[in-house]
């Protein structure tokens, strides 16, 4: 069985005070940076008594960047840039790629996190990305590293999951049983009800939806639907605005990409919009809306089933390979659309809106219950020597 823990033995595994935690996070898109600002925010809150230091791994390996080296633009800027524009297809095949210059640069990277590492003590390492456990685990050999998986699955090989010491926190089954299957023993695994989410996604939006609708311009009455594609937005956004007949309105959240928003602004469509950049207010939003479209990312749509609100998203050859489960965890848990394209979005409404499917997906999602981000503290402190 995967370990269960509770408040007490928290505290009879933590009597000394003031102990020190390396929260590990690179900005290669927005959920490690969010997980782990999440999770620091609610241990602060529960007053445990610990100091969290929130490490950015892409600053501390700049000088091996050989994305920054050739064109001044840091890998993980790469990345999101990638995102933003859709071109995603072959990823599966990049990922491969990158892996092996991982590989090629680990003992430099060991190298340059054994230097950091000098610069101060801890007593846990909490590592909130994929790729790079390797490294972290050699770099400081001595520290308990624990890995939370910030995506529903693994992507083997060499991806959140190494052969090595380190605990790991996984919010579904299928990524416990990807653990166990590389040798993991059960009292390393840890199960949470689901992904990290912020803590403002538990208090209640009190905002009216009906005058809060009209004040946004949009019909009160009308099914509002929220499209949301991460911090960069999408360049698939204005494609779907262009081909939704179906009897709804739209609320877009385009992120830091103001010209995204701009075209959104100008374009004529056949329904009520709203447009918005980059906002911290999502649960504001979600709490005005009865659905979700957009790429099934793991915070996108635990942040949705977490307000309540049925998911449209597309899975195909462009869907990054880390991400390709989450379609199959929406279908295997009836809280949404899955479609092979956005090109079939408004057949992939007219599915979601019908009554009978749209209560069904509705009732499966307020039945998911997550709080992993309140349960992950009692986990560390089970940890802490």
């Amino acid at each position: 069985m995967t370990q269960n823990v509770t408040v007490t033995d928290c505290f009879l595994h933590s009597t000394k005070k003031n102990h020190v935690l390396d929260f590990v996070f690179f900005d290669a898109g927005g959920g490690h940076r969010s997980a782990a600002n999440a999770l620091k925010a609610v241990i602060e809150q529960q007053d445990w008594p610990w100091e969290i230091r929130l490490i950015n791994l892409q600053e501390k390996l700049d000088s091996l960047d050989i994305f920054r080296k050739y064109t001044g633009i840091r890998m993980q800027d790469v990345y999101n840039v990638t995102l933003q524009k859709g071109w995603t297809l072959g990823s599966a095949q990049m990922t491969v790629l990158m892996h092996g210059l991982i590989r090629l640069y680990h003992r430099s990277q060991v190298r340059l996190l054994k230097e950091y590492w000098k610069q101060g003590e801890r007593d846990l390492v909490v590592s909130l990305i994929p790729n790079f456990n390797r490294a972290l685990r050699e770099s400081l050999p001595d520290t308990p590293l624990v890995t939370v998986l910030t995506d529903l699955a693994d992507f083997p090989p060499h991806f959140w999951i190494e052969r090595q010491d380190q605990y790991l926190i996984c919010g579904t089954q299928k990524a416990v049983e990807q653990a166990r299957a590389l040798g993991h023993p059960d009292e390393h695994i840890f199960r949470t009800s689901g992904m990290i989410l912020r803590p403002s996604f538990y208090q209640p939006v009190t905002a009216d939806r009906m005058s809060e609708r009209k004040r946004l311009g949009l019909d009160p009455d009308l099914p509002t639907g929220l499209v949301l594609f991460g911090g960069q937005g999408s360049s698939v956004m204005p494609e779907i605005a262009k081909r939704v007949t179906a009897d709804a309105q739209f609320i877009f959240i385009c992120g830091r990409n103001k010209k995204l928003a701009q075209v959104l602004r100008g374009m004529p469509t056949k329904f009520p919009k709203y447009v918005e950049e980059f906002t911290n207010e999502i649960p504001y939003y979600m709490h005005l809306s009865d659905f979700f479209v957009g790429k099934p990312g793991p915070g996108s749509i635990s942040e949705a089933i977490a307000m309540h609100l049925p998911v449209v998203v597309e899975r195909n050859a462009w869907t990054l390979p880390q991400e390709r489960y989450n379609a199959e965890w929406i279908r295997e848990k009836q809280v949404g659309v899955v479609l092979p394209s956005f090109r079939a979005i408004d057949a992939g409404l007219r599915r979601l809106l019908d009554p009978a499917n749209f209560a069904r997906f509705r009732t499966n999602a307020a039945a998911i219950t997550n709080r992993a981000v309140f349960e992950i503290p009692e986990i560390l402190a089970s940890l802490i020597q």
